[in-house]
């Protein structure tokens, strides 16, 4: 039985064009800055999202963490999204390991911030308070629905960041997914960020890694916590290969797994039981819902779902998440809709 695993992008496999320029990559010891292919990777990125510099790293999570600790002192104040991945699923990390602590305020369902609310959260210059220091914006958002923050968006949240002297730091896991939709280059979505993170290995297919990206002098510090935190890797262009192969060619195909979730939810709207209280997609998640009249909850209709050959994301006692990638065809759209249809009946 074939299985379609539609739990996150994050279950991608590299292609064969990835697989055959990692066997054969130019290799030298990166941190010594000695890695050809780290170094091309890392000029590319940085020229994609209109920055002086790149960093390599092992992960996004890594990536938000070094950003996060170069903006920051120990004791300062980070405002972000109270849905936004640096607070849910990064284990503590800024507060952990950097003695910095969240103020998160209420994610709106498109994603956004009211910058309202940021002005009421920054601090007075007081003794009694921790000083407010960086935002934290997530684009696309995955909670809120894989939705896209507006290029008008980003640039009025920077303006009022830098205004109010605090830093704005993008968690782009997904900044191409947003791009594409917007139908603008990355850059311009990023362009007045102070630092940007995004992934390779979700959407784009390489079997790890992402790249920071920011101003010479960010980068520099940056590079030291990333050795700090175990991240300073050695012959890895083996693995920057693939992701070179991810931001010149896989970026120019997420129009696809955009048009297969659309697809995908039209089809799962049409059975009786299925709702979608997020809206419908913007790129590539769907997010669908059991309605009050379905007796089962979702731990057991994904337990129907796996038998049947479908794996899903379970994100709430109501709802699921669904995640179209490379590895998704026409035809894996059509069969889910129908192994849903069939474990709802």
């Amino acid at each position: 039985m074939k299985i379609i695993d539609m739990r996150s992008d994050t279950v991608t496999l590299p292609t064969e064009e990835m697989r055959s320029v990692m066997a054969s990559a130019k290799v030298g010891d990166d941190v010594y800055g000695e890695d050809p292919t780290v170094n091309e990777l890392q000029d590319i990125s940085a020229r994609m999202l209109g920055k002086e510099a790149g960093l390599f790293i092992p992960s996004g999570t890594m990536g938000n963490l070094i950003a996060t600790l170069v903006h920051c002192q120990r004791g300062d104040e980070v405002i972000m999204g109270d849905l936004g991945h640096t607070f849910l699923f990064e284990a503590g990390g800024i507060s952990a390991l950097g003695g910095i602590f969240p103020h998160t305020l209420k994610n709106q369902p498109d994603g956004t911030i009211h910058l309202d609310d940021m002005k009421k959260a920054i601090r007075p210059d007081d003794v009694h308070h921790p000083i407010s220091r960086l935002v934290i914006l997530e684009n696309t958002h995955n909670r809120c629905g894989g939705v896209v923050l507006s290029r008008e968006y980003m640039t009025n949240a920077a303006d009022f960041a830098h205004e109010k002297g605090l830093f704005l730091h993008i968690d782009g896991a997904r900044i191409f997914n947003a791009a594409a939709t917007s139908g603008v280059p990355a850059k311009d979505l990023v362009q007045s960020a102070d630092s940007v993170t995004f992934c390779l290995s979700k959407g784009l297919c390489a079997p790890v890694g992402s790249v920071l990206v920011g101003s010479q002098a960010f980068i520099l510090r940056a590079k030291r916590i990333r050795k700090m935190l175990g991240g300073g890797m050695r012959q890895v262009g083996v693995l920057a290969a693939a992701g070179i192969i991810a931001v010149n060619k896989m970026t120019n195909r997420l129009t696809e797994d955009h048009r297969r979730a659309a697809i995908l939810a039209e089809g799962l709207a049409k059975i009786p039981g299925i709702t979608f209280e997020m809206g419908m997609p913007q790129t590539n998640m769907v997010f669908a819902f059991l309605s009050p009249e379905v007796a089962k909850n979702t731990a057991d209709v994904s337990r129907g779902l796996s038998e049947r050959g479908l794996k899903v994301g379970v994100v709430g006692h109501r709802s699921f998440r669904l995640v179209t990638h490379y590895w998704i065809g026409d035809e894996d759209i059509e069969t889910a809709i129908q192994i849903f249809s069939d474990t709802l009946k």
